[in-house]
């Protein structure tokens, strides 16, 4: 039987959960209700093959969880404006509908812009600024992996201090421990999956913090006299960078031996950051999320079965 990889995302008071091309949105309403929507989703790569190769298919995953981010972040605070717009009417609801459509299109390029700036080119500059007294190429490419390093960690640190993101990184560590209680093959409930861990090795945050150490490792194999040309080439190697990233990520969730723990120890180390314990409130709407878009208990169930019938078979 195929084991099964879900993934998911903390959004406003809620949880994403995603199970092959189905996704289940679910959040905690302001009248304490659980409000889950259910969501049919078509991979790109399931029309176009080629975009499922090893490490392009890392780069078209990493698009579609922005765009499947963005969907589902704007969903569930909606649940949090609809005061403010209970007098509107259908066809403003309808023109609002397709601009917030135009604005997460928008946003999720921006981001991708921002992101790029940040954490790519304002190293880049800082590294070039440094070559008027570095002569060593790998060295540069260190120095402007550290600066890269301290960007991202600063910057997560800076909005894990925002009180709002205190909730979401509180629904991040309830994510996270659902998951890790469906992988363990124990019940779903509040109680069992408080006791599991709130980091995971295939989460967004250790996939950045991949990334992060890999553009070290890539940007050392510039070796050209050019600023313009080597500022662009980092450019270019951003998507492989991230698709090498996604591979990794992919191993370490289907791998437990020692190496791969290793590994994986730094970017569990930043979820200290981007992930907090959740109460029992939460984590039954993680449970739901999975409820959603799983039946966990005849999935655990077919597990126990097939690991009973190999035992039989080793004896």
């Amino acid at each position: 039987m195929e084991r099964l990889y879900i993934g998911g995302q903390a959004v406003i008071e809620g949880v994403m959960m995603k199970n092959k091309e189905q996704y289940a949105i679910a959040v905690r309403r302001p009248d304490q209700e659980i409000e889950v929507k259910i969501e049919d989703y078509e991979a790109i790569g399931d029309r176009i093959p080629i975009l499922k190769w090893p490490i392009i298919r890392g780069v078209v995953n990493f698009f579609e969880s922005l765009i499947i981010g963005m969907k589902t972040l704007t969903y569930s605070a909606s649940f949090y404006e609809e005061d403010e717009n209970a007098g509107d009417t259908p066809a403003s609801k309808a023109a609002r509908k397709g601009g917030e459509s135009l604005v997460m299109i928008l946003t999720v390029a921006f981001s991708v812009v921002l992101a790029v700036g940040l954490f790519i080119l304002l190293p880049a500059f800082a590294a070039e600024f440094l070559r008027k007294w570095i002569e060593s190429s790998v060295l540069i490419a260190v120095i402007e992996g550290v600066i890269r390093l301290i960007l991202f960690l600063g910057y997560v640190w800076a909005i894990s201090l925002m009180e709002d993101m205190k909730r979401v990184f509180m629904y991040h560590g309830a994510e996270h421990k659902t998951i890790n209680c469906l992988e363990a093959g124990v019940e779903l409930t509040p109680e069992n999956v408080m006791k599991f861990t709130r980091f995971h090795k295939r989460c967004g945050t250790s996939f950045l913090f991949i990334v992060m150490i890999l553009s070290i490792l890539f940007f050392m194999v510039i070796n050209v006299t050019n600023p313009a040309l080597r500022i662009v080439l980092r450019l270019l190697l951003v998507p492989v960078i991230a698709g090498v990233s996604y591979e990794f990520i992919r191993l370490a969730g289907r791998n437990d031996s020692w190496i791969i723990k290793v590994l994986s120890a730094p970017g569990l180390w930043v979820q200290r950051l981007t992930t907090r314990e959740p109460d029992l409130q939460m984590l039954e709407v993680a449970i739901a999320s999975v409820e959603g878009v799983l039946d966990w208990r005849a999935y655990q169930e077919a597990l126990r079965a097939e690991e009973a019938a190999l035992c039989d078979v080793r004896e």
